[in-house]
């Protein structure tokens, strides 16, 4: 058993007294040094065999890492050797931006959770491609999913040439692309879910797939990532949507606006997404309606609160096929990957 599995306790108490997204980068940069001198091999090598369908790719285990963690997609093969089953990088815009102004993650420690206004901060398109290639893990027979968005500065009504961009660019690389439409962080961007202005994106998503599939000689499965604070007729609409544009799959869920389950919290007033155990119930009832709707036509990727093998449980007992963690995992460490992805093996039984 690698020493990262008992190291990591320790570890987080230095992390978190530092600022929270210097901890981020430092994990990231330790984690890779890590991986170059084979010290994560073996969590690959132990993480438990228990393959599923997911949008007709056959993944090694339900357990996938969120986008988010790795922005630019410089960590792939480090992050993949942790015993996921898939590994989505991203989310990528176009050009290259900044995000939104520091200090801007924050950790609310007493619920295992994160508040983040990011804002898509990445090097852009042609550094995230250059990186993605450089990466084995796709090579090796791993998973990787591309996350794309919009530059903050397009305006909502172009929204679809940056996403046509990304689209364009990514295919080659990706087993499956994910189109993100539900940050909270850039200005009006969950307005693509409402159903005239998800229509349109998604009918110019699907003539260039179908164009860029015929150039490439192979398809490569789409997936859209949808907000926990819909109400249950937004939810309906879009299953209703998402089948007619071929879209193959919905990421259920994104980080949630709500405070009510942190309100006296230390930062919980800071503005952002909240990430972590308060998203679950709120995931959890979005995947229950998404599966009521759709049934088995697209796969459901369930995200949000899972802190465990218990939550990854009850996401594939409310309809997920496969499930993604990020939070969790600065709360946890390398041992909730195999924790969850032993759960989630059961296929929906409580633990």
């Amino acid at each position: 058993m690698s020493i990262l599995f008992h190291a990591y306790p320790l570890a987080r108490q230095a992390l978190f007294a530092m600022d929270a997204e210097t901890a981020h980068e430092v994990t990231l940069k330790a984690l890779q040094r890590a991986y170059e001198c084979n010290a994560t091999r073996t969590l690959l090598r132990a993480a438990p065999l228990a393959p599923v369908d997911l949008m007709g790719l056959r993944v090694p285990n339900a357990v996938g890492l969120a986008a988010g963690l790795d922005k630019n997609g410089a960590y792939i093969d480090a992050l993949g050797n942790l015993g996921f089953g898939f590994v989505e990088v991203g989310t990528v815009t176009p050009r290259p931006q900044p995000g939104n102004p520091k200090p801007r993650l924050f950790r609310l420690p007493q619920a295992h959770a994160l508040i983040n206004r990011l804002g898509f901060n990445n090097l852009g398109l042609d550094a995230f491609i250059a990186n993605v290639t450089r990466s084995q893990w796709r090579g090796r027979g791993g998973i990787l999913g591309l996350n794309i968005g919009k530059n903050a500065d397009t305006p909502i009504g172009q929204a679809a040439d940056d996403y046509l961009k990304g689209l364009r660019g990514v295919f080659p690389h990706a087993d499956y692309v994910t189109v993100n439409i539900s940050s909270p962080n850039t200005q009006n961007l969950r307005s693509l879910q409402g159903g005239d202005e998800l229509n349109d994106l998604l009918a110019q998503l699907r003539d260039a797939r179908k164009a860029l599939a015929d150039t490439h000689g192979r398809d490569v499965p789409l997936a859209v990532k949808i907000a926990p604070d819909l109400t249950s007729d937004q939810v309906d609409a879009i299953a209703d949507i998402l089948p007619r544009y071929g879209v193959n799959g919905v990421i259920a869920t994104n980080t949630t606006l709500s405070r009510d389950a942190v309100k006296g919290l230390r930062h919980a007033e800071q503005a952002g997404g909240l990430s972590g155990p308060p998203v679950h119930e709120l995931s959890l009832a979005v995947i229950a309606r998404l599966k009521q709707r759709l049934g088995n036509a697209l796969s459901i990727i369930g995200v949000g609160g899972i802190h465990g093998g218990r939550q990854a449980a009850e996401k594939m007992a409310a309809g997920a096929d496969a499930v993604q963690i990020y939070t969790g995992l600065i709360y946890r460490g390398p041992a909730l990957v195999r924790e969850c992805v032993e759960a989630t093996a059961l296929r929906g039984a409580t633990i």
